[in-house]
């Protein structure tokens, strides 16, 4: 591979990167126009960080050689978003949970495709200078899965680093041997840690052991994946008795499940726009969500009947914004909600009608729950700020002000006595609900806290983050127990026995937790923790992800040896069946 190819690799897979920075902060994002409206996920956001990169080589190629054919790709690319515009009219970019939206007209149509011309010119000319003969698309396809699974990101990047160095890029570790694996991971992990975590003063992955706690009596591993949604999941919500799982997604659609089996039960529909927020009354019988249509919805969960939508007055909204969050009373009779227009409402279950709009916030409402007492409501801003809420008076009670940026999620513990929140500066603070005072803050994620679940023994708390990981705490010492793979957001069962998260691509997972007398055990899916229809590398990628969380090098606890065996057994069984 010459020099210039290399600089050319350099330039794409910055873009690629930076593409992946982009989907995580911002979330999910759709395009509207005269032709309805689509979702952009996660993969074109990092295909288009690719095309920048690549343009930015292709820019970088022509200036150096004064090549005119550069100028030429432009022109026709140029020309071709200008057709674009001409067919479809006018759009608009939408960041739902940023709250971001913008138009898009003829000359930034035509900009962008000047732009995709100068990237075909730019990986044309690294195509012609490198000699490779796998495509950059194809080298992307390749490394899609493994980007996308920020648990595997340092995975990503050795393949980055192997593409920088020309070698073989069909090179995979040999006959999945852990041994060797983990050797050779740990080298190349230590001498690339700068690049994977440049924030970090010193190059080391003791914060990885930390997280695996080597001495916990109990810990918590994923039994099952439920797919079903078309979109990143935004909310979820669990039922009183433990048996129903409700989840709301950017796909438009509210989801029900039966937690106990994973099985999809239902699919509720009306909602215009992504589900951003939903909640289930506590007699189990109604649910109800939020959505960027401004919109509150209910439904009759045994009949599966849509019951109303929550309208403000005279108008067809229930607030003026997205609405970000939806939560019940303990007795059931009334719902609040949290919304970008600053406002929280409360209404009345039964009627529909709202009996109070609360104003304080200066920003967006992220995030309302209502003590399980039933006398303090609390809201998380984009302001920074969190306020209490009387329930009687509809007072405010304190202004809770020390995150430095925006408070995502609120909970409160089920004694009523602390209240957990998490914000965009990635800390986690406590604070006691009855006097406002700050109790101590939980810090170890690296990205935005996105949402927070206590354990009803008040015990453990969950935490999920923009960072890829969820955080499992213990919330008398503020250890950290363990790290778990997983994304926003998080809850509890009622027994405590069951964790329910957000995954890649529309996914959810259900984590169960285990002792050191139960053990891994079951069949070999269910040990792996996937589907048993999953790909292989699907069950590849979690036999790795299994591995280097028991493997005796990284985790020397006394069940660590037991689980490791069961993982491998399981594995072989895996392959004698494929």
């Amino acid at each position: 591979m010459t020099q210039n190819s290399k600089t050319g690799a350099v330039f794409i897979a910055g873009g690629t990167i930076a593409g992946v920075g982009v989907s995580t902060t911002v979330g999910g994002m759709g395009l509207a126009g005269g032709f309805g409206a689509v979702g952009i996920g996660t993969t074109p956001v990092v295909a288009a960080g690719a095309v920048a990169g690549a343009a930015t080589y292709g820019a970088f190629k022509a200036i150096v050689e004064g090549d005119a054919a550069a100028f030429a790709t432009m022109g026709m690319g140029a020309v071709g978003g200008a057709g674009v515009y001409s067919v479809v009219g006018g759009m608009g970019l939408v960041a739902p949970k940023v709250g971001l939206a913008f138009g898009i007209g003829a000359v930034p149509m035509a900009g962008i495709g000047a732009v995709v011309g100068l990237a075909a010119y730019g990986i044309a000319k690294l195509l012609d200078e490198s000699g490779i003969s796998e495509t950059p698309a194809q080298l992307f396809e390749r490394m899609e899965e493994k980007v996308l699974q920020m648990g595997y990101y340092s995975e990503a990047v050795m393949e980055l680093e192997v593409f920088l160095s020309g070698e073989d890029l069909n090179q995979k570790f040999a006959g999945l041997e852990i041994e060797d694996e983990l050797q050779a991971l740990k080298a190349k992990f230590n001498k690339k840690s700068e690049f994977v975590t440049p924030k970090a003063s010193t190059p080391k992955i003791e914060p990885e052991k930390i997280s695996l706690t080597t001495q916990l009596p109990e810990t918590w591993r994923c039994v099952r994946t439920l797919k079903g949604h078309l979109g990143a999941v935004n909310a979820i919500a669990i039922s009183p008795d433990g048996t129903t799982l409700i989840s709301g997604s950017d796909d438009k659609q509210v989801n029900l499940w039966n937690l106990k089996t994973g099985k999809w039960l239902y699919t509720f529909s009306g909602q215009a726009e992504a589900v951003l927020s939903v909640a289930i009354s506590p007699d189990g019988q109604q649910i109800a969500s939020g959505s960027v249509d401004c919109k509150i919805s209910s439904w009759q969960i045994d009949t599966k009947k849509f019951l109303r939508t929550f309208f403000y007055l005279n108008s067809a909204y229930s607030h003026n914004g997205f609405v970000n969050s939806v939560a019940y009373s303990p007795d059931g009779t009334i719902l609040a909600s949290g919304a970008a227009d600053k406002r929280i409402r409360i209404w009345g279950r039964y009627t529909g009608t709202v009996k109070r709009t609360l104003n304080g916030h200066s920003d967006a409402i992220l995030s309302v729950t209502i003590s399980p007492d039933g006398k303090i409501l609390a809201s998380g801003s984009a302001d920074k700020t969190i306020r209490l809420w009387d329930t009687k008076t509809w007072e405010q009670r304190y202004i809770l002000s020390e995150h430095l940026g925006a408070v995502n999620t609120v909970a409160i513990s089920f004694n009523s006595q602390t209240l957990i929140s998490g914000s965009t500066d990635a800390t986690i603070r406590l604070w006691n609900l009855q006097t406002g005072e700050l109790l101590s803050t939980l810090t170890g994620h690296t990205g935005a806290v996105l949402s927070v679940a206590i354990s009803p023994d008040g015990k453990t708390l969950a935490s999920a983050s923009r960072d890829g990981t969820i955080k499992l705490w213990n919330l008398q010492t503020g250890e950290l127990l363990q790290n778990l793979s997983g994304c926003n957001p998080v809850a509890f069962s009622p027994d405590g026995k069951t964790l329910v998260s957000g995954a890649n691509g529309g996914n959810i997972k259900i984590w169960n937790e285990f002792t050191l007398d139960s053990g891994l055990s079951g069949e070999w899916w269910e040990v792996l923790g996937v589907n048993q229809s999953d790909r292989p590398n699907v069950v590849k990628l979690a036999y790795r992800r299994l591995a280097r969380l028991y493997h005796p090098d990284v985790n020397s606890s006394t069940i660590a040896k037991a689980s490791m065996q069961a993982i491998n057994q399981a594995y072989k069984e895996f392959q004698q069946v494929t």
